[in-house]
């Protein structure tokens, strides 16, 4: 099982490919527009204008699991992100990151690189980073500013 074996509704509703993204550095972030960490979007982004063009692509799941953060439709978390944080980066449909309905997904990355206390995902904005060859090389916590991934994007864009 890769990392390019998935394939995960986008919130236009279409099937992506996970193929598509082969030889790219991934970031694979749960989110939510109504959380404390939400601000993230703006680093999310300025990281994505910064090194898309070397090959980062950010991937955004928003998920509604934690303090029901994320109440709205696709469409609803799309606009609100790309009107207040002006958001270019895929955005997925919202998922499931824990417990009976997970996405496959999440648990494949769960798998690669668990948690400080378990696996399970404990809160919005963990984040997953993904090598060009399609391993998942690390995982970050919530509090983890986007800035802070920085060096370690770099390395890998650079590999």
């Amino acid at each position: 099982m890769s990392i390019y074996d998935f394939t995960m509704k986008n919130a236009e509703g279409d099937f992506v490919d996970f193929h598509t993204y082969e030889g790219k550095v991934l970031l694979i972030v749960n989110t939510a527009t109504g959380c404390g960490f939400t601000p993230q979007y703006e680093g999310l982004q300025a990281l994505y204008a910064k090194y898309h063009d070397q090959g980062l692509e950010i991937l955004d799941f928003p998920c509604n699991q934690f303090g029901h953060q994320a109440p709205g439709s696709d469409a609803e978390i799309t606009n609100f992100c790309q009107l207040t944080y002006q958001t270019a980066f895929p955005q997925f449909s919202k998922i499931d990151v824990n417990g009976e309905n997970e996405a496959p997904l999440y648990t494949f990355l769960k798998q690669q690189q668990g948690g400080f206390l378990g696996d399970a995902i404990k809160w919005n904005f963990t984040k997953f980073l993904v090598n060009r060859h399609g391993d998942v090389v690390a995982r970050f916590a919530p509090q983890t500013s986007p800035e802070k991934m920085e060096d370690a994007i770099q390395k890998l864009l650079a590999e």
